[in-house]
């Protein structure tokens, strides 16, 4: 999949703005980003959901939206809300999906029978869909999505709703079909599920800030970051933003946790300037996290618009 100056107006309002994306097979690709940064608009935009107002998408070796049509043969789509038809059974559900989606009559059932022993709603299929708790329904869902054995999976905030369990075996299957030579792409606003992705591009206002694979945005930020132990946390976190070249501060269990702009990460210079204002604390080195990847892209995308 790629795409290059991606972009989708609404009127005045510029929801994506000349993006560029490069999505390898068979992977699970991460669009990290706060709500209204653009993730859904530039997934529908990719499935042909969406016609951009500017730039060129090929999928699947189609031409993105001339060819949306046979692309959407050959892709499975999951909302974040639940779609499907409460008043259906599981089963119902799925032989209508395997209906609609076109599979041979011959090949209906035992599609169903895979997805529901391959989701683990066997001992469900006769329930009625709207009687499901969050994790169940989540899992129909996804079983839906992928009734016909698209080629590319997307999903827009698949896990807003369910329990981290519920999550953790949902991202298992995520990867099954990864493995399969599915390509999944996947919207969140959770740092989490982010860090499973095997890249992610983080959005903010419509614009790409970051891309790459979670080691390597890390890797970007060594140096910069800084973990701070102190007996008055809310002072010491009140001080630390008045110091030149921290970013940000957030306050992680009985710890700061620091970001600083290049060249201002070092432990002892940041200790000696506590002190200089009375305060002891200890300041050392910790290892980045996608959480401080995002806040340094959407600092700086906001310090380059200002």
């Amino acid at each position: 999949m790629h795409a290059r100056g991606v972009t989708k107006r609404f009127g005045d309002f510029t929801a994506v703005d000349h993006v560029d994306l490069d999505v390898p097979r068979a992977q699970v690709y991460g669009f990290l980003g706060p709500n209204g940064s653009g993730k859904s608009t530039t997934i529908r935009m990719l499935c042909g959901l969406l016609t951009p107002t500017e730039g060129e998408i090929e999928v699947l070796g189609l031409s993105i939206p001339r060819e949306a049509e046979a692309l959407r043969r050959r892709i499975g789509y999951m909302t974040q809300r639940f779609s499907l038809y409460e008043d259906l059974t599981v089963r119902e559900n799925l032989m209508f999906l395997a209906t609609v989606q076109g599979l041979p009559r011959a090949r209906r059932a035992s599609r169903v029978e895979e997805l529901l022993h391959a989701y683990n709603l066997e001992q469900l299929q006769k329930q009625l869909a709207g009687t499901l708790s969050g994790g169940q329904k989540q899992r129909l869902a996804l079983a839906g999505a992928v009734v016909h054995e698209p080629q590319l999976l997307l999903l827009d905030e698949p896990t807003s709703a369910v329990d981290p369990e519920s999550r953790r075996d949902f991202w298992e299957k995520l990867f099954d079909l990864a493995d399969a030579g599915t390509t999944l792409l996947v919207s969140t606003h959770y740092m989490d599920e982010a860090e499973r992705c095997h890249r992610i591009a983080i959005l903010d206002r419509g614009r790409l800030v970051a891309n790459g694979t979670p080691a390597e945005l890390t890797g970007q930020l060594e140096g910069r970051t800084l973990g701070v132990r102190s007996d008055s946390l809310r002072k010491v976190q009140k001080q630390l933003h008045a110091i030149d070249g921290v970013l940000s501060v957030a306050q992680v269990g009985n710890e700061l946790r620091v970001l600083c702009a290049p060249g201002h990460g070092d432990p002892d210079t940041v200790a000696a300037k506590l002190r200089q204002e009375g305060i002891q604390a200890e300041v050392a080195p910790i290892e980045p996290s996608l959480e401080d990847v995002f806040v340094a892209a959407t600092r700086r995308h906001a310090e380059g618009q200002a």
